[in-house]
């Protein structure tokens, strides 16, 4: 299939003078909408709620024309999709129909946006937040030039919102009562606050959620009444909860009568000639095969609900979680069966087993102008439940390597050959080992990881060492958004296999490098805190991560406790000395969802490390670095800061003293549909490394505040991601805008060729 690339250019360029060709008449296309013209939006909502409510109706009044700019509704760009649109709807040839198919955007016309319509959800959002007596207009704004195109203006009209006045909780029944007024502290109804139908919608959920936890199985928010009077008292709403229609049995607390656990094998069922049972009590597991996949009292231990005790939402919930966090089933079900003419609720948990291997495989390839060139991966195999105890046993491998070609090199010097390899093992068990809390005092999902690591790491022409170390982690769930991980105990040995002659010159001259990279323990103990919502309904998402850790203090003070002094240099540990050091870090991430086809992801992330007492450098293996496939994409990893500061072209690949004690990164990424499984992206990085105190043999690499910002490297670029639902595969192009080193070329772009700050990465995932 030929296709005349000038002929269809010449097609664009003729439609796109005249976007309404195509308009029917009596039709006109929407070109969006003039600036929301608010009447009384100081006055009347200057508080939480009235914000909520304007955005409210901006939301309701937005609509996006074509051409539009990240689905603005006043902010165009060229609206190419109705010149593909105007060019081929009438085309009859493969070529054309192939271009309207995957190109064309229909276009969008004042009656599809139905500005009339628009206003009056507006209006009722208002009346949604307490503005009983505001108003939403619209009027069409024909373009005087051509009157097949047209804006909407509107204009919305506040008023003293209407506030609330004696609540009243009425006609519950006496045990339902005194719960609702033990509990009226909490509640989100207060006289004299402003109508909000979201905090009614809260206090129904609250209270309904108040009596599910207090034995009243059957409750639901439908059975909770508001009855509205805004008569007695002008400008106000005499509201009275009460419930509705209730039977007898809605009315009655509940306590748990036996337990059954069903672990189905497949989703098949159970077949009769294998079925099992194990009783215990009150308790029961019905299996299939020799003996239970799950141990009994593993079971009993997940499970909150206990027989006789009252029916309780939130026990039913965290043994939710916790039967869920074991990472063993694929489907878990609770039912309850009322027991005719009593309160009593006999269980059901029915669960289907997932399967006991998971593998995952990640991939990544990065190449640069500057003849640098290496993939990187990670495998990894876990088994579940190894032990009958929902304990998680993983084992990854992981490795990379990378040619450094350099075309002012001779013979074998002219291929410089890095890599690294490491391995890991893990083992989780679904509970907290740790002798002072007790399950009585921990009512929240939690688990324990024993966890042990080795990496290798080979920079050719310079040094090889090693990386091993293991640690006892603690990770408790304590919301469905919420992660504390704590890491009492790490001990981590780095150890200087082999140097070269190059590097010992270097290290003589330079004697952070010579400390950091010197044989060492760390003994560390870390705190990280974790928020996600990344599984929630919310609109938009966030991720954010906390980390604290603290190395070599408990071990000085032990030493402190035998005579030694705080601050003196090179105590040994085995041996060996120790790392001494505080080290922050944070890091957040947020996905702001435009439309389902259209998203900004944003990430920044910043952090320090001190070295005190013992030690004068942080280990190697501890400092920050930047740079790479998911980082800064138009500069490989390690090859940025500190600050200022360069290498000679002779140590300039040896990943030596690019690194620093502080940290500062963001990145912004317009993700966008372009058809198909095929998605789009625009993004710009930016970043750098520093170092807290100067050093000579690194000059440049001190953080000054007066100097932060022409030290951010800073790069643009585009990408492409394939969706296949189970992976992304994503290729990124980055371009360098800005070095933060002397790079021979003044002004801010001081990248001497393009192709210099030209890099593209291949990997499996977002970047972030």
């Amino acid at each position: 299939m030929r296709i005349n690339i000038s002929y269809i250019l010449s097609i664009l360029i003729l439609c796109s003078c005249s976007t309404t060709k195509l308009i029917k008449e009596g039709e006109q296309l929407y070109t969006g909408i003039e600036e929301i013209e608010f009447i009384g939006k100081k006055e009347y909502a200057s508080s939480p709620i009235g914000e909520l409510a304007i955005t409210e109706v901006e939301a309701a009044l937005a609509a996006a024309p074509n051409g539009s700019i990240a689905g603005s509704s006043t902010i165009k760009g060229a609206p190419i999709g109705l010149w593909w649109y105007n060019a081929f709807a009438d085309s009859k040839s493969r070529i054309g129909k192939w271009f309207f198919k995957h190109f064309a955007s229909n276009p969008i016309l004042i009656s599809d946006v139905n500005p009339k319509l628009r206003a009056l959800v507006a209006k009722n959002a208002l009346t949604y937040y307490g503005y009983f007596n505001g108003d939403v207009t619209s009027e069409i704004i024909t373009n005087k030039k051509n009157p097949k195109k047209a804006k909407i203006r509107y204009r919305v009209t506040l008023h003293e919102p209407y506030k609330l006045a004696n609540i009243t909780y009425t006609g519950f029944s006496t045990t339902a009562d005194s719960l609702i007024q033990a509990s009226m502290d909490k509640s989100l109804l207060k006289d004299g606050e402003q109508f909000n139908v979201n905090n009614l919608t809260g206090e129904r959920e609250r209270i309904n959620s108040l009596l599910r936890d207090n034995g009243f199985y059957y409750s639901q928010t439908g059975y909770i009444n508001f009855l509205a009077d805004s008569i007695n008292t002008p400008g106000h709403i005499e509201l009275r909860i009460k419930p509705k229609g209730l039977s007898q049995q809605v009315k009655q607390p509940y306590k748990i009568g036996n337990i059954e656990f069903q672990i189905l094998n497949n989703s098949n069922g159970l077949p009769k000639d294998s079925v099992k049972t194990l009783k215990l009590r009150n308790f029961s597991i019905t299996y299939t095969g020799e003996k239970p996949p799950v141990r009994p009292g593993t079971m009993m231990r997940n499970i909150f609900l206990r027989s006789g005790k009252t029916y309780s939402q939130e026990l039913q919930q965290l043994s939710l979680q916790q039967l869920s966090q074991m990472n063993i089933f694929s489907s878990i079900n609770f039912a309850f069966i009322p027991r005719e003419n009593s309160n009593i609720l006999d269980t059901r948990i029915s669960t289907q087993l997932d399967k006991p291997y998971n593998f995952t495989f990640e991939l990544n390839a990065t190449s640069k102008s500057n003849s640098q060139i290496g993939p990187g991966s990670k495998i990894s195999l876990s088994r579940n439940n190894i032990f009958r105890g929902g304990e998680e046993l993983k084992l990854s491998l992981q490795g990379s390597y990378e040619w450094q070609t350099d075309g002012s090199l001779k013979g074998r010097q002219a291929v410089i050959n890095s890599w690294e390899i490491g391995a890991d093992v893990s083992l989780t068990f679904p509970r907290l080992f740790f002798p002072i809390i007790h399950r009585r005092h921990l009512r929240v999902p939690a688990n324990t990881m024993l966890h042990i690591y080795a990496d290798q790491m080979n920079r050719s022409g310079f040094f090889k060492m090693v990386h091993v170390g293991g640690e006892v982690t603690y990770n408790i769930f304590s919301k469905h958004t919420t992660t504390h991980t704590i890491t009492p105990f790490r001990l981590t040995y780095d150890m200087l296999q082999r140097t070269t002659a190059r590097f010992d010159s270097i290290a003589a001259g330079n004697r952070s490098i010579a400390n950091s990279f010197r044989n060492q323990f760390i003994p560390a103990m870390q705190y990280k805190f974790t928020y996600d919502n990344g599984k929630t309904h919310h609109r938009n998402k966030t991720w954010l991560e906390v980390s604290a850790t603290s190395s070599g203090n408990i071990t000085s003070l032990a030493f402190a406790a035998f005579g030694e002094k705080w601050n003196k240099k090179d105590k040994n540990l085995f041996n060996n000395p120790y790392a001494q050091f505080l080290k922050l870090t944070t890091e957040i991430r947020q996905l702001y969802r435009i439309n389902s086809k259209n998203h900004i992801a944003t990430r920044f992330m910043a952090g320090i490390i001190k070295s005190y007492g013992n030690s004068s450098y942080a280990p190697y293996s501890e400092q920050f670095y930047i740079g790479g496939a998911n980082s800064l994409r138009a500069f490989t990893v390690r090859t940025i800061g500190p600050g200022s500061y360069h290498p000679e072209k002779e140590t300039r690949y040896s990943y030596l003293d690019e690194t620093g004690t502080l940290k500062f990164e963001a990145n912004a990424e317009y993700r966008f549909n372009m058809f198909g499984d095929l998605n789009g992206a625009l993004f710009v990085d930016a970043g750098n490394v520093w170092l807290l105190q100067e050093e000579e043999s690194r000059p440049g690499g001190e953080f000054k505040l007066s100097k932060f910002a022409e030290q951010i490297a800073l790069n643009t670029g585009f990408g492409f991601r394939y969706d296949l639902d189970s992976l992304v595969l994503r290729v990124d192009f980055g371009i360098a805008l800005h070095a933060p080193y002397d790079t021979g070329k003044s002004g801010y772009y001081n990248i001497p060729d393009f192709w210099d700050g030209f890099a593209w990465h291949l990997a499996i995932g977002y970047p972030f």
